[in-house]
């Protein structure tokens, strides 16, 4: 169901929704499940510098292996930085349920 909308979403739109949920959710934030969420809305709120960019990557593939078992994480591009503390993300990898290729792009955090 669309978190916006509350209409079907198919299973890319939901999956893409559940992405976006679990990439921007502070660890610690969701009552009886403190594990859930990322590392990058910690680190969106830190100074943005090329040098933090393995940080980035390793929080989204960490995030995405332990609570999205349909997708398999293969490539984490950073598609824009600000300095306003927003992170845009393009995301590629296989979609486990048939086995297809993905490119999930404008992944926004922050």
């Amino acid at each position: 169901m669309d978190a916006q909308t509350g209409r079907a979403l198919d299973d890319l739109d939901h999956l893409r929704q559940s992405i976006r949920d679990i990439l921007t959710t502070r660890i610690g934030t969701r009552v009886q499940r403190r594990s859930y969420g990322s590392r990058l809305p910690e680190l969106v709120d830190t100074p943005m510098h090329p040098d933090r960019t393995i940080e980035w990557y390793a929080a989204t593939a960490e995030a995405l292996g332990q609570w999205e078992p349909r997708f398999r994480l293969t490539r984490v591009r950073i598609a824009e930085a600000t300095e306003r503390g927003v992170l845009t993300l393009d995301l590629e990898g296989e979609y486990l349920p048939d086995g297809r290729t993905l490119t999930l792009e404008g992944i926004i955090i922050g």
